[in-house]
């Protein structure tokens, strides 16, 4: 369902179901309700602006009756935002993929605390392309590669590689150095599997023992140089947080990952302790050409030992 408002500063209007029958007298007062945390007399006054359209784009008085529209049409009112002070670099621009290098702290979408201060809404105003859409999704905390469809007509294609795992990917990341551990001794390289899911309304994944690994990922050990242990990562499935717990699964938790092994309490954050994990290359057969892909971060890990650090450029 297209929406009747245009894209402002990179952000689409959202669409909210109206019920068509109920207990309230219009469709203002199921807002109220609906949105209880907000100033009622605030969402009246949006009303009065006309900044709650219907279909046509329409702007509807607070008087409208609860079903005379089953869908409306407004701007979310923008946060007070954290600005995160690192910027994005566009690494591959076409008609039909964006791929940049995302630094830590910037989430790939638009979410909770962070509008402007997203991958997608900053990507979408330097580059003008209201149509672009993250083809996948790296955590907040992470850094690295993303790629971004340009078009609507191309971008199941290079949606359904990931479905069907046609892209290699290989991250990196830094961990502390357990007391006692020994690289010879510890089994590397190896291949961790288990089953993961996501509860709602849940920060963490959960990890359950008896089911069929629907989780994957090869780890190898880059480098164990002092008090840090570098690994190079290739998973084979893309579950949320999967390097990080099987990573923490296998005595390895990335530094300065505040969910896993232990959620931590929440606190701002710290810009000079990122999460140690870093989407480092993907690997693909571009499906609208045949052509074979291949991007590379400039972006290094700050707590990487130097010999084993990718050069930054």
């Amino acid at each position: 369902m297209l929406s009747p408002l245009p894209m402002r500063d990179g952000v689409g209007a959202t669409r909210l179901h109206v019920p068509l029958t109920g207990e309230w007298p219009t469709i203002a007062a199921y807002m109220i309700e609906r949105f209880f945390h907000l100033d009622p007399e605030r969402l009246l006054v949006r009303f009065d602006r006309g900044e709650i359209v219907a279909r046509d784009g329409r702007p509807l008085p607070r008087e409208t009756p609860l079903g005379a529209e089953e869908f409306v049409w407004y701007y979310r009112e923008p946060p007070e935002e954290r600005e995160i002070p690192f910027p994005i670099e566009v690494l591959h621009h076409d008609d039909d993929l964006v791929v940049i290098d995302k630094p830590h702290f910037l989430p790939t979408t638009p979410g909770g605390k962070y509008v402007q201060n997203s991958a997608l809404v900053r990507l979408r105003n330097l580059l003008g392309i209201p149509e672009l859409t993250p083809i996948h999704r790296l955590d907040r905390a992470t850094a690295g590669l993303l790629m971004f469809s340009a078009r609507p007509e191309t971008r199941g294609a290079y949606q359904l590689m990931f479905e069907n795992r046609e892209v290699q990917k290989t991250y990196e990341a830094v961990s502390a150095r357990p007391e006692g551990w020994e690289q010879d001794a510890a089994g590397f390289p190896l291949v961790y599997r288990n089953h993961i899911v996501k509860p709602r309304a849940q920060l963490c994944v959960e990890v359950i023992p008896d089911r069929e690994p629907n989780a994957e990922t090869l780890i190898e050990i880059q480098n164990a140089d002092g008090d840090v242990v570098h690994t190079l990562l290739r998973p084979h499935s893309g579950k949320m947080h999967q390097l990080r717990v099987h990573l923490a699964a296998v005595g390895l938790g990335i530094l300065h990952d505040r969910f896993y092994p232990v959620l931590e309490p929440e606190t701002p954050d710290d810009f000079d302790r990122p999460l140690q994990l870093l989407a480092r290359e993907l690997r693909f057969v571009d499906p609208l050409n045949g052509a074979q892909r291949e991007f590379t971060t400039r972006r290094t890990l700050a707590f990487a030992p130097e010999a084993s650090a990718v050069s930054d450029a």
